[in-house]
């Protein structure tokens, strides 16, 4: 006696989740656990699976947004060039975060004095997270 059921499985190919609905056939009870290769090519219906929602910064985080440096990217930070109580200038360079192997430059929008640094290197950080409080 042989029937058919269907599994779903959630693969990720170059960083990119797919959710995939594999054909699985059963066999009879009686038979061993080892399956032969089907005779058939399993039918695969792939796609995307959906992508989790991203939570958009609060605005209640931070009531100012001339005061925060936010990141441009997603990514792992490199190195911090800023520490509380450090004046910096516009332009002045705040940190270096690496994405896909290319290295991003996060500056300073405008002059002002760092209050908080909310990141370290090797942190990982998320597009808009705030990882620089000015005072």
């Amino acid at each position: 006696m042989k029937g058919t059921c269907t599994l779903k499985l959630q693969i990720g190919i170059d960083g990119k989740s797919y959710e995939v609905e594999v054909e699985v056939l059963e066999e009879d009870a009686a038979q061993t656990n080892a399956r032969p290769a089907p005779s058939r090519p399993l039918a695969a219906a792939s796609q995307p699976a959906p992508a989790a929602k991203a939570q958009a910064p609060a605005a209640a985080e931070v009531g100012d947004e001339t005061k925060v440096c936010r990141s441009p990217v997603n990514g792992i930070v490199i190195k911090v060039n800023v520490e509380p109580g450090q004046a910096v200038q516009a332009n002045d360079l705040i940190m270096v975060l690496e994405a896909m192997k290319m290295e991003t430059n996060v500056t300073a929008h405008s002059a002002g004095t760092v209050k908080q640094v909310r990141v370290a290197p090797g942190d990982s950080v998320k597009v808009n997270q705030v990882v620089v409080e000015f005072a």
